[in-house]
């Protein structure tokens, strides 16, 4: 044992000797600095002995002590102004060849966190040897890499290419969600529907593997989600799930972030916006320098009460002065969206973007002219230099995507003259626009020749020519298409009179030859499609009821409602309606409880509407812990949802009352509806004045007729009479005559609805006369939707023989006389 010790000994001696003498007393001395300064001393005083390792070694710590910084602490650019920091550029550049690849890829990830220029030679040559790499480099180097190239804008570079096919060979063995997530944002422009949903699957693998308290994983996923505009709810709501665990960890930053990405997707979760206030709430008074209080102000003040809203803003004045140019353009874009009324802030605010107009992007600069003058914000001069600054990027721009929104944009705006060069422009890049563009500057055009003078006396208008143009751009990218989601995508936000005068019927042509590629991943978006248009297209709506049947477990429960909409609003019963509606109830009744509450509110309304009351849908609905968060949500959301919401509650309530009593759910909208009822009143058409008119020569006098009749329930009957039981005329004890106040609009009589219940003889009948426009039907047919036969069924039930006037009826070439007008209402009233 002794004799083994001793042979050891000399060992250790010469391998600790050995140590002493290889020790790299450089890197130790850069590994003790605890600040720039000191790296840099290291530095300047060892120029000549600096190796690729004391280059790497020095240029992460100075990355490293700004990343540990709060954003408003750190130097970046006194580092990179630093003497010293030129001396690492110049030994990295010469000793690229020297580095391994993962020295490699971290540097060129420092230097441009450092704000090293993208045209750098020494930031080219890094790029250039990193492709030359990149089929060797490990995942993570690739992932960083492909951060790199994101940053100096390359995301449709082959480079970029070449890392997204590494990612789709290599995609089954990365196992860790960071690098994976890193890669999915990066390449997101270049992924294919196979890749995406193969990279989604990966995604939701890995959730299941990281630390429950980390949320940066989890929002890589619903931003990639973003990036390429597609919906996994399945994804969204494991992630959601993991930020709600981690509310009290997230900051106002990633608050904001993450309602942003949520907005974005238009997905919307009670449980999350909920705690998301509330936390903001709680940092309300720790939010007090300009950066993170410009972070809570866009987070917190859409979702906040009227008195959080106040605080908020009278904060933002004391810290106005102080906000950089895009933290100013942050509080603005918030202002605008709960339309503050704030004149103090607004100045200060707009002041702030005034003095920073030349670091502002073309985006930048239609989002500030967006938000001011959304706001009716009053300062011409402004206004007149953001018009000539959008013009100036218009006229240098070349993107579709760039020249739509400018030209939005740029129409918003009092409309002096336009240059030709603007139109030329929009003229040269339209051919390559898309069907959202191409309807976005249709839009724009529409409004200029609106607003042009010289429009009236220019018989071949540029206008003119610009629709011509886009209308053969729009009709030839519907006659080329070959992919439905692609064609979904464009048509998604579309709406408007040109879109529905011009494409239309070719987009209605074009889905329909399309019809097999309708399957369960995209029947939600065509079927919503359909509802916002009002296009009636049987076999568009038989296809779409048969994949839903057949493939309802993979359709998401929270779609069932866009995909139920169509059948319900425009009223049409496919061959398989009965199964169709069961499948789709069965589908998403289990989910009831992790519904939003105004989701489900709608989507019961719109089984209301086609004559479903599904009994433990409606239990649910109408029960006070229900009510109680749905309240809760509704304070949260954007004011449009909001009042939409409380109007289809009503509603609900109301057919649920009048259709299914044996559910024994009690009416509690009367002050509702009487609140509603003295905001504001309906408008009256020259049409209903007529008929109207027209009623009392028919019926024997005006006395005959009651005007504006308020039923139980809250419906408003605009012309009633009595026919007693032999089908003849009886009058009202006092005349009602059709009051008109100075806007136009109807004054209801709110006492009209216990008159109208008085002095009704037995086996008299009560004739509801209901002129019905052509919002009532469908755009392409005179078939009625859903909503006008609901309203019918409901009168009915309050005991109404229901008299319906359709507008293509009575303006039709037979009605064209006043005693023909006479005759048809005679017959439709007294047969």
């Amino acid at each position: 044992m002794m004799f083994r010790l001793r042979c050891v000994n000399p060992c250790l001696r010469r391998l600790i000797h050995g140590s002493a003498v290889n020790r790299d007393q450089l890197l130790e001395r850069l590994q003790l600095c605890s600040a720039e300064d000191q790296v840099f001393d290291v530095v300047g005083k060892n120029k000549t002995k600096l190796t690729v390792d004391h280059v790497s070694h020095a240029v992460g710590m100075l990355w490293q002590f700004q990343k540990e910084r709060p954003e408003l602490l750190r130097t970046v650019d006194l580092v990179r102004s630093h003497p010293q920091f030129l001396t690492l550029r110049v030994l990295a550049e010469n000793k690229i060849g020297l580095m391994d690849d993962f020295m490699l890829v971290d540097m060129l990830y420092a230097f441009l966190r450092l704000n090293v220029e993208h045209h750098d030679s020494l930031v080219q040559q890094m790029v250039s040897e990193a492709w030359l790499r990149i089929d060797r480099l490990p995942m993570s180097s690739l992932s960083k890499f492909a951060v790199c190239l994101n940053d100096q804008h390359l995301q449709h570079s082959p480079v970029m290419g070449h890392i997204t096919n590494i990612l789709d060979q290599r995609l089954s063995s990365i196992n860790d969600a960071r690098v994976l997530t890193t890669l999915m944002i990066s390449v997101s422009s270049l992924v294919s529907p196979r890749l995406r949903d193969a990279l989604i699957c990966r995604a939701d693998h890995l959730l299941h593997t990281i630390d429950p308290s980390n949320y940066n994983t989890p929002r890589r996923m619903v931003q990639f989600l973003r990036n390429i505009k597609y919906i996994h709810r399945p994804l969204m709501e494991k992630c959601n799930e993991i930020f709600l665990r981690n509310i009290p960890r997230l900051d106002a930053e990633n608050i904001s972030i993450i309602l942003g990405l949520y907005q974005s997707l238009q997905f919307n979760n009670c449980d999350f916006r909920l705690a998301a206030k509330q936390k903001l709430i709680e940092l309300m008074d720790t939010s007090t320098d300009p950066f993170s209080f410009s972070k809570l102000f866009v987070a917190l003040a859409p979702i906040a009460s009227s008195e959080i809203k106040e605080r908020l803003e009278n904060t933002a004045l004391l810290l106005a002065e102080e906000f950089n140019a895009h933290q100013a353009l942050a509080v603005a874009e918030a202002l605008e969206e709960i339309q503050s009324r704030n004149l103090s802030l607004l100045n200060k605010i707009a002041s702030v973007i005034q003095k920073n107009l030349h670091v502002y992007k073309s985006v930048e600069v239609a989002r500030i002219t967006q938000a001011l003058f959304l706001l009716q914000y009053q300062n011409p001069e402004l206004f007149a230099t953001l018009r000539n600054i959008l013009i100036k990027f218009l006229q240098h721009s070349f993107y579709p995507y760039e020249v739509t929104m400018l030209t939005r944009v740029l129409s918003m705006l009092p409309n002096p003259r336009l240059d030709d060069s603007v139109l030329s422009r929009i003229d040269a890049v339209v051919a390559q626009c898309n069907l959202s563009e191409l309807n976005t500057i249709s839009f724009a055009v529409a409004k200029w020749i609106r607003n042009d003078s010289s429009y009236r006396h220019t018989t071949h208008s540029k206008y003119v020519r610009l629709l011509q143009t886009l209308s053969r751009c729009g009709h030839d990218r519907l006659q080329t298409a070959d992919q439905l989601d692609l064609v979904l995508e464009e048509l998604k936000y579309i709406s408007g009179e040109w879109f529905e005068e011009m494409l239309l019927e070719e987009s209605m042509l074009t889905l329909r030859r399309m019809t097999d590629q309708i399957d369960w991943t995209n029947v939600p978006d065509l079927a919503f499609f359909l509802t916002r248009t009002n296009y009636l297209c049987p076999p568009l709506m038989d296809r779409i009821a048969s994949v839903a049947i057949e493939h309802i477990d993979k359709i998401h429960h929270s779609a069932t409602y866009a995909t139920l909409l169509p059948f319900s609003v425009l009223n049409y019963d496919p061959v398989q309606a009965d199964e169709l509606y069961d499948t789709c109830v069965k589908r998403f009744t289990p989910h009831i409880n992790s519904f939003d509450p105004h989701l489900l509110v709608l989507t019961a309304y719109s089984l209301a509407v086609a004559d479903h009351f599904p009994e433990e849908l409606i239990r649910g609905i109408f029960s006070i812990d229900f009510l109680g968060k749905l309240d809760s949500q509704l304070e949260t959301l954007p004011e449009a949802l909001n009042m939409r919401t409380r109007l289809r509650l009503m509603e609900l309530n109301r057919a649920v009352c009048l259709e299914c009593p044996e559910f024994q759910v009690p009416w509690f909208h009367e002050r509702y509806c009487q609140q509603q009822q003295r905001k504001g009143n309906g408008s009256i058409s020259p049409v209903q004045q007529q008929i109207h008119k027209m009623l009392g020569e028919v019926l024997g006098g005006i006395n005959y007729v009651q005007v504006a009749v308020i039923t139980p329930y809250f419906y408003t009957v605009y012309f009633e009479c009595k026919l007693d039981k032999h089908s003849q005329p009886l009058p009202y004890t006092e005349p009602s005559t059709l009051q008109i106040s100075d806007r136009g609009t109807v004054v209801w009589d709110s006492s009209s609805r216990e008159n109208a219940r008085a002095e009704f003889p037995p086996g008299a009948q009560r004739v509801a006369v209901d002129f019905l426009d052509s919002k009532l039907f469908c755009k392409n047919s005179h078939h009625m939707k859903g909503e006008a036969l609901m309203r019918k069924r409901h009168l009915e039930i309050l005991g109404y023989r229901v008299v319906q006037v359709p507008h293509y009826e009575w303006n039709s070439m037979e009605l064209s006389t006043h005693d023909n007008w006479k005759e048809y209402l005679k017959k439709k009233i007294l047969g």
